[in-house]
């Protein structure tokens, strides 16, 4: 249903107006997941698997990735994939239009880094942090969409932010917390806002929609186990009065992902139970 880019202005004008079924549906579309085994990772997979999507589930575990494409459906596949080895990174989108014919979605979800605290953090840790969290984002982008310029073929690019690329963190509400609220990714994750906000406005023409999705607090059960007490702090500075539960992505990944969400990019959603609304 998308578009093309070469398509003239008031052409599209004319199409049938789609049911919300069609809007959502993603059968024929081939999606990229980083990050694809992991607690939210996972739960992108099962919304574009579930909507029609073949989904390439990329993480460094392959074990974890082969176990969910198994689980999803032998359409999937696993790839195991390093994003702190650039040339890796773009070798996976060339693989994929190469076996597949296109990709039609990305999600730059994957992360990899240090939880040191301000008076610890090191130099190195930033480089970890923005090699796989901000340069494979913008490897991955930039190399899916020079393939969909040569096949003049439009597509969506979602990359996972944070609350904390858009607000500080509470320091009351780290304390005795390991790994805490570090300011390496605090410092990323406004970088990934932002580099969606610039990759948006340059590849409109191309028909590529690049969008951002920001969680707010979404720990992991461990530590939902091993701090309580933190989990009832953060609670606290949440409207909704209660952490998110990992499924809760899945609403607003399928958006930006489909049709549905044609007319959105550029956007930095906040997925964050009112925390920024303070």
């Amino acid at each position: 249903m998308h578009t093309p880019y070469h398509v003239k202005k008031g052409q599209e004008m004319s199409r049938r107006h789609p049911s919300m079924s069609e809007l959502f549906d993603l059968t024929g579309k081939v999606a990229l997941v980083t990050g694809g085994s992991g607690y939210l990772g996972t739960e992108i997979c099962e919304a574009l698997s579930e909507f029609g999507a073949r989904v390439v589930i990329a993480s460094r575990s392959l074990d974890k990735c082969e176990a969910l494409a198994e689980r999803l459906g032998s359409q999937h596949v696993a790839m195991q994939l390093d994003l702190t080895d650039e040339s890796a990174v773009r070798g996976a989108v060339n693989k994929i239009f190469e076996d597949m014919g296109s990709l039609d979605i990305l999600f730059n979800n994957g992360y990899s880094g240090t939880g040191k605290d301000l008076d610890n953090v090191t130099s190195d840790d930033f480089r970890q942090s923005y090699e796989t969290g901000l340069i494979s984002y913008f490897a991955a982008s930039q190399q899916m969409v020079d393939h969909l310029r040569k096949i003049e073929r439009g597509g969506c690019i979602i990359n996972t932010g944070s609350m904390y690329g858009v607000v500080a963190s509470y320091p009351e509400a780290y304390v005795g917390v390991e790994p805490n609220s570090p300011a390496n990714y605090h410092a990323l994750k406004g970088a990934v806002v932002h580099l969606t906000r610039h990759l948006a406005a340059y590849y409109a023409q191309y028909g590529v929609r690049v969008n951002c999705i920001s969680p707010g607090p979404f720990p992991f059960p461990s530590t939902c186990e091993k701090y309580p007490e933190f989990i009832e702090r953060l609670e606290l500075k949440v409207p909704l009065k209660r952490i998110g539960q990992p499924w809760e992505i899945k609403g607003i990944a399928l958006l930006l992902a489909s049709e549905a969400g044609s007319y959105i990019t550029g956007q930095n959603i906040l997925v964050d139970g009112g925390w920024t609304a303070w």
